[in-house]
């Protein structure tokens, strides 16, 4: 799973089966969950039942995957589970066997063959609009509005702040505190461990980052959490420079359209306006393509994942160069080193001892610290193996341990197994899906860090022995 999908992904699993039963109402949801949030077996599991109307036995279903690919197949079948998508048909005498669920299916093959009159998909208007809005006018429009959000939360250093540059609205700062991004300390804004975790990420992951912190507050604000699931859905399946009605929209989703303005998501001219607009940010909600990748250079370069032009030259003496005068970047760089001379198109710094310390006093770690200086080193860094010096490397996360003793990690102890049997075939395969981070065999016991799937592998391991 992509990491954009992941965290909206981990909202709609703690949601209960009535929220799933009017999300996959409309067919624009069911589609959308269907491209994102599948891995490619369960995409074809999917497929492959979608237009069969009697239920897959289950013995059927496990022929098509290969034995070695029996993880794969159960993690497929777990998150189909889970999602609501697949269910579980017992009957006496019969087989145990798959279905579809509904609504889920018939709003699927809606969205692939179209028909209906469910408008998920958007209204188009059917006159043209006064003032031409075009699409790099869009992007230019995301661009700064998303720009802003982010100088706001490494701005604090008072690198590369703009003069009367206001940043984005009480509402956008509120939900940067609320989603712990961001704190003020001391009447000043600083940027958290969580916060620097959210700029290493690609555009699409922190707009749905952001976008979760929006459906987990949309109670407090009276709005409807499906309404805002689906209108989100939604917007990833329209075209970008399109103009788009909004009479059809419930009263939560017409909420909804001044608060996606202070984000970049969408484009509206006043808050009386009879049509929105879709940003890139809101067509690249459900699908792979990147946002925002080629509207500007700086803003591009602080965000990218690895594949593009570094910047970054740092020497064995804790020496920093980077080459780049975009404010962004020369602001990230200040969370954790001390910069002492900038140039038109160069700045140049040092890490020391205190630098760092004060970047893990907001929350940032050192293995962020060094993840960020790889992604982002100069191509002449990166033709060395390794990339950065090892005694920079070495010492950074040496300066994080002077302060640290502990790590603290979140999960689930498992304990008290029948036998002796059913503890090894659990934890075992808790040691094969990856979540397994400690094990006591003398006390049977062990500690993971998600339980769902091996719940469903306990549950199909005493269905089989009651058979």
């Amino acid at each position: 799973m992509s990491v954009s999908s992941l965290r909206s992904f981990e909202y709609l699993e703690s949601r209960p089966g009535t929220t799933f039963t009017r999300l996959y109402q409309q067919p624009s949801t069911a589609l959308a969950i269907f491209r994102r949030m599948l891995p490619h077996l369960a995409k074809s599991f999917v497929m492959a039942m979608l237009y069969v109307s009697d239920p897959l036995p289950v013995t059927d279903l496990e022929s098509w995957v290969r034995p070695s690919s029996r993880i794969e197949k159960d993690q497929a079948l777990s998150l189909l589970d889970r999602l609501h998508i697949f269910k579980t048909i017992s009957s006496p005498g019969q087989p145990r066997a798959y279905s579809l669920t509904n609504p889920f299916a018939i709003s699927l093959r809606l969205a692939l063959t179209g028909g209906g009159s469910h408008k998920s998909f958007g209204v188009p208007c059917n006159r043209p609009d006064k003032i031409e809005v075009t699409i790099n006018f869009l992007d230019d429009f995301a661009r700064s509005q998303w720009e802003g959000i982010l100088h706001y939360m490494v701005g604090s250093t008072g690198v590369g702040r703009q003069a009367g540059d206001k940043g984005p609205r009480e509402s956008v700062k509120s939900l940067l505190k609320l989603g712990d991004l961001v704190m003020t300390r001391a009447g000043k804004v600083e940027i958290t461990q969580s916060g620097f975790s959210f700029l290493l990420q690609e555009v699409n992951a922190q707009v749905w980052t952001l976008m979760v912190f929006y459906l987990e507050n949309s109670g407090n604000l009276n709005m409807d959490d499906v309404d805002v699931f689906s209108f989100l859905f939604m917007l990833g399946s329209l075209e970008l420079g399109q103009d788009y009605s909004v009479d059809n929209l419930t009263p939560t989703q017409s909420q909804m359209l001044d608060d996606l303005v202070d984000f970049g998501i969408v484009y509206r001219r006043n808050p009386k306006a009879d049509r929105f607009y879709p940003t890139r940010l809101a067509t690249t909600l459900t699908s792979d393509a990147g946002a925002l990748r080629s509207i500007s250079a700086g803003f591009d370069k602080v965000l990218q994942s690895g594949d593009g032009k570094g910047f970054i030259v740092i020497e064995t003496n804790f020496r920093l160069y980077a080459y780049t005068s975009s404010p962004l970047q020369i602001a990230v760089l200040n969370l954790f080193s001390k910069l002492s001379t900038r140039y038109p198109n160069m700045v140049s710094g040092k890490i020391s001892r205190e630098s760092i310390r004060d970047a893990i006093t907001t929350g940032i770690t050192s293995d962020q610290i060094v993840t960020y200086l790889t992604t982002h080193a100069h191509p002449q860094m990166k033709k060395k193996d390794p990339i950065l010096p090892p005694t920079v490397v070495d010492q950074i996360r040496l300066w994080q341990i002077e302060g640290e003793r502990m790590k603290a990690t979140p999960g689930l102890l498992l304990k008290d197994f029948d036998n002796l049997t059913e503890y090894e075939r659990t934890c075992q395969y808790a040691s094969e899906i990856g979540v397994l981070v400690w094990k006591s065999d003398s006390k049977r016991m062990f500690f993971v860090t998600r339980v769902d799937q091996l719940q469903t592998f306990i549950k199909n391991n005493k269905s089989k022995k009651s058979a």
